[in-house]
């Protein structure tokens, strides 16, 4: 369990919300894209993602969402940027597991360690692992064409 207090959890959950990062879809053919809804909030989302060599270049995300999804998208976003995917699918396992309180690596998730708590609010998984599950589907995408050739 995180040493950090509720208020601080409260705060990068707000900045990701009212300033979320890589928050823009970009018009490029090299991008793959996703959309991902919940039929239990507001949340529908799209996800890009341009993923070469087997390294995450960059991700973005836009539409309707609720606090939640947003900011734990945004952070997602910083998280796996720049990541390879053997290294995302490390980061997207541990933070599956904090959500669903199996055992994972707290140090490996950085900000996203503030939604630790989610479990407490089972209505909330959804929007905290929505937009986690969209990169899960663009990844196993890019790697299927990988190995069955573009």
């Amino acid at each position: 369990m995180p040493s950090l207090d509720n208020m601080m959890l409260r705060q990068i959950i707000m900045d990701h919300y009212e300033n979320p990062r890589n928050h823009e879809l970009v018009e490029d053919d090299s991008y793959k894209k996703v959309n991902m809804d919940s039929e239990t909030c507001i949340d529908n989302i799209d996800i890009q993602a341009k993923i070469e060599d087997g390294v995450i270049k960059d991700i973005r995300f836009d539409g309707e969402a609720c606090a939640i999804c947003t900011s734990s998208t945004s952070i997602m976003t910083e998280l796996l940027i720049g990541k390879t995917i053997d290294e995302a699918r490390v980061i997207i396992k541990n933070y599956m597991n904090m959500i669903f309180e199996k055992d994972y690596d707290p140090e490996i998730l950085e900000e996203a360690i503030a939604f630790y708590n989610t479990h407490k609010q089972a209505n909330r998984i959804k929007c905290a692992t929505l937009g986690w599950k969209g990169i899960t589907q663009l990844i196993d995408e890019s790697e299927k064409e990988d190995t069955h050739g573009k």
